[in-house]
């Protein structure tokens, strides 16, 4: 057993109680614990400072420690006395400190030295009980360096989303901007086309005719194409201003039916309505509203080749109230299941195989935008062969 830290006189338990103790402390292995006396000599080395540091209990007890356990700078520094003094002083002294082992290795330690006393109150030694703390600083500094990387990491990809952000609304803004700069000239086109054909200036000739109409058909087709691509871009820039009113909504469908009668009749087809004995009000925008029944009939039509196009008007009960309902028919192609979740993005056209449709696939990405705007949705039931049903529902009143 290695030199006790205090010598005592005491006979019988009290002494078998100092041994007791003095063998606990010399066996425990978790901790290094170390006692020495004024001076700093070690007078206990127990296992746990065998394992840290390296020495035999015989290499070290008896010797001062400073010259073998302290880092040199400490110790010409004066910190292994600061240490004892404030240990006198305070009762305690607690602290990391770097420390050298056996084989000169240096490591961080968490030390807590405490004063030890005689009957009289008088610091007769000190104990030290330290622990080798040098991997969790490691594991935090690694921790820390990973938090500073991903903060990092983070901030860089806050900062190129506002960038993408910003170039995305600079150009929704200017192509909104430029909507009537880009529209006026189709239109004139258009307009003059059309003045051409009608003979108004003079006759034409059969070959004139022909290649007015086509410029006609393709300028028409471009505003369309121009005039989904802006409202999207409008939409996307938040410049969309909307009028709530309340309006007639049998009206609305049948001006609809009304507009897109030629073109329904031009491929064959029956378009019609199913409206309500009495007249519907609903709180909307109806120029929003009538714009997304246009570009759900349009669709239908263009997708359907034979059989008929509907427009269905009614009041729906739900858990908050009523709601308006507008759903458009067709006996066209249908739509797959796997093919439904994709419809509703932009650019996406779905079709019988090789037979694209003209046009950009905006046309129900706009509807979907529109209608959240106006606080509604839509919805799409539909069986591949027999036809598709689009729901337009406006808020519950």
């Amino acid at each position: 057993m290695a030199t006790k830290l205090f010598d005592t006189k005491f006979v019988g338990t009290a002494e078998e109680a100092l041994d007791l103790m003095d063998d606990v402390l010399e066996s425990s292995t978790e901790f290094s614990i170390i006692g020495k006396d004024l001076d700093g000599k070690i007078l206990l080395w127990n296992e746990g400072a065998r394992r840290l540091y390296g020495y035999e209990p015989e290499e070290v007890v008896g010797k001062a420690d400073s010259a073998m356990l302290h880092v040199p700078e400490d110790v010409a520094a004066g910190g292994p006395r600061e240490m004892r003094e404030a240990a006198i002083r305070e009762g305690k002294w607690e602290g990391t400190i770097g420390r050298v082992r056996k084989n000169g290795r240096r490591f961080t330690a968490r030390v807590v030295m405490t004063p030890r006393r005689d009957p009289a109150g008088r610091a007769v030694g000190f104990l030290l009980i330290s622990k080798d703390i040098s991997e969790e600083i490691r594991l935090t500094e690694a921790a820390a360096r990973d938090v500073t990387e991903r903060k990092r990491f983070e901030k860089a990809l806050q900062e190129k989303n506002l960038e993408l952000e910003n170039a995305s609304l600079g150009k929704d803004r200017f192509l909104a901007g430029m909507s009537h700069e880009l529209r006026t000239p189709l239109n004139a086109i258009i307009g003059f086309t059309g003045t051409l054909l009608m003979r108004l200036p003079g006759e034409l000739n059969k070959d004139q005719e022909g290649q007015l109409t086509i410029i006609e058909s393709s300028a028409t087709h471009l505003l369309s194409l121009l005039n989904d691509l802006l409202d999207l871009a409008k939409i996307e820039a938040g410049k969309v201003e909307l009028k709530s009113e309340l309006v007639p909504c049998t009206s609305v469908v049948s001006e609809v039916v009304a507009s897109l009668r030629p073109f329904a009749a031009g491929k064959g087809l029956m378009l019609g309505s199913r409206l309500p004995k009495e007249e519907i009000l609903c709180r909307t925008d109806r120029r929003a509203l009538t714009q997304i029944l246009l570009n759900l009939t349009n669709n239908a039509i263009k997708f359907t080749e034979k059989g008929s196009v509907r427009i269905d008007l009614a009041r729906a009960r739900g858990n908050g109230g009523t709601a308006t309902d507008f759903t458009v028919n067709d006996t066209g192609i249908g739509i797959r299941p796997e093919d439904q979740a994709r419809l509703f993005q932009p650019f996406e056209q779905v079709s019988a195989p090789k037979k694209r449709q003209q046009g950009t696939g905006l046309g129900l990405h706009l509807c979907r935008k529109l209608a959240g705007l106006l606080g509604g949705q839509i919805r799409l039931t539909s069986e591949v062969g027999k036809g598709s049903a689009f729901t337009l529902t406006l808020g519950e009143s």
